[in-house]
């Protein structure tokens, strides 16, 4: 899953569409409007509904950060062409 994965969102009274970045954001802008109008019940839905996104966040950057640490850990191990021209030169001599 990418960062750019569009998610239907079946929020507490609306149905929302977006990325987790933009549903994280959105619920969490409707938190704090409930909370402003008094609804502290309402309020609490929206954010677990944030967290909900944020932690689909956090999920995807953990798995982008693998993934890098993967490549450079092959690209570290894995031997060039050059290096193995020149052990092979080495070993005709």
């Amino acid at each position: 899953m990418n960062r750019n994965h569009v998610f239907d969102s079946n929020g507490p009274d609306m149905r929302l569409r977006g990325t987790a970045q933009q549903l994280f954001e959105k619920y969490l802008q409707l938190g704090r409007d409930a909370t402003g109008a008094g609804d502290r019940v309402m309020a609490e839905s929206y954010f677990q509904h944030a967290e909900h996104y944020f932690r689909i966040l956090n999920a995807m950057a953990q798995a982008v950060q693998a993934q890098q640490g993967q490549r450079r850990g092959a690209s570290r191990t894995a031997p060039t062409a050059r290096k193995v021209a020149e052990e092979k030169g080495r070993a005709a001599r």
